[in-house]
C-alpha cells in the first residue's frame, strides 16, 4: 500500500520506518530535512510539502504532530491536506490533541469525502521504534477495520474507542491518571525514606501490596530503585516532563467543556508546571520527585 506519513520526530520517524518495513511504499513529509533525509535513506519518498504528500497516489495518510494548531495547519490550511488530497483516501491523526479538535478535523474530511480516525499512541519511543505500540482509535468502526494492517505494521494493541474524538479521550483520560499516580508515587516514596527505609525496600512492599501501579513498578521516580528506569540515569529518555504537562493540559481543558471536575489533574498539572518553571521539562516525568526531595537540587 502507498501511505503518507507527517511529522517525522521521535515517534513519527520510527513509526514511519516500521510502514516501510511492512513493505509499504511511504511518503514523508516533515519541516526538518534531516529527518526526510534519514527516512529517504531507509526507503522513503520525499515531499515538498503537505499537498505534495495529498496529491501523491496515496491510500492512506499517517500524521504525528506536537499539537492540536499544527494538526489544523496541516489538514485545514490553504497548502494542507484537504485541499489537495483524493476523495476516499484515509486520514488517521496520531498526534495527541484535545476531542474537540480531533471533532472539527474529522468532520471538515468527512464532508469532502474523507474518512478520519485520531489513533494517538501509548507507549513511547520504545514502542515506536519496536512496533509494539498501543493504538486508541475514535472514528467509524469500517474505517478502524479498514486502517487495521496500516496501524499493526506499527503498533501492536489496536483498539477502536467508539466515535471521533473518542481515541484522545482515551489518551487524556490514561495520561491524566498516569500523571497523578507519578506524583503519589514520588510523594510516598520521597515520605517513606525521609521516615528512614531504604527506598529498594519501600518499593518492593508497594509493588506487592495495594499502592501497586506503573509508576512505581515499572517507572519508578526514586533513583536507584530500578536500574532501567529514567530516574537511576539522571532521569534521561522517557516520558518528557513537558509532554505530561501538555497532556494535562488538554485534560483539564476538555474537562472544562464538559463541566467534570478534575481535581487531581489540576493538581497534578500545577506541580508540573512548576517543575518545568524550575528548568525540568525536558527530564522524564518521573522527575516530578525533585519537588519533594530537599538533598537534590530542583
Amino acid at each position: 500500500m502507498h501511505i503518507g506519513f507527517l511529522g517525522l520526530g521521535n515517534m513519527g520517524g520510527p513509526m514511519a520506518r516500521n510502514l516501510l518495513k511492512a513493505g509499504h511504499s511511504v511518503t514523508v513529509y516533515d519541516p526538518a530535512a534531516a529527518a526526510v533525509a534519514a527516512l529517504v535513506e531507509a526507503g522513503a519518498h520525499a515531499a515538498a510539502s503537505p499537498a505534495a504528500v495529498a496529491q501523491a497516489p496515496v491510500a492512506a495518510i499517517v500524521t504525528m504532530l506536537p499539537a492540536a494548531a499544527q494538526v489544523k495547519q496541516v489538514y485545514l490550511g490553504q497548502d494542507g491536506l484537504l485541499a489537495h488530497v483524493a476523495k476516499g483516501v484515509l486520514l488517521i491523526d496520531s498526534s495527541t490533541i484535545d476531542p474537540l479538535s480531533a471533532r472539527e478535523v474529522a468532520a471538515r474530511a468527512a464532508a469532502q469525502g474523507n474518512p478520519m480516525l485520531d489513533a494517538p499512541v501509548s507507549g513511547g519511543t520504545g514502542g515506536a521504534a519496536a512496533g509494539t505500540l498501543t493504538f486508541m482509535v475514535g472514528g467509524e468502526a469500517a474505517d478502524f477495520d479498514r486502517a487495521g494492517p496500516i496501524l499493526a505494521a506499527m503498533g501492536k494493541n489496536l483498539v477502536h474507542c467508539g466515535a471521533s474524538g473518542n481515541g484522545q479521550v482515551a489518551k487524556i483520560a490514561n495520561n491524566l491518571l498516569l500523571g497523578i499516580s507519578m506524583v503519589g508515587v514520588a510523594e510516598a516514596m520521597s515520605l517513606g525514606v525521609a521516615l528512614g527505609m531504604d527506598a529498594k525496600v519501600l518499593a518492593g512492599i508497594i509493588n506487592t501490596s495495594s499502592g501497586r501501579c506503573w509508576s512505581s513498578e515499572i517507572n519508578n521516580p526514586y533513583p536507584g530503585v530500578l536500574d532501567n528506569a529514567p530516574a537511576s540515569r539522571g532521569y534521561s529518555g522517557g516520558f518528557g516532563a513537558e509532554l505530561m504537562l501538555k497532556d494535562l493540559g488538554l485534560a483539564t481543558e476538555a474537562a472544562k467543556h464538559a463541566r467534570q471536575p478534575v481535581l487531581l489533574g489540576a493538581a497534578a498539572q500545577q506541580l508540573y508546571q512548576s517543575l518545568s518553571l524550575k528548568g525540568h521539562g525536558g527530564l522524564d516525568f518521573s522527575a516530578i520527585i525533585k519537588l519533594y526531595q530537599q538533598d537534590q537540587p530542583a
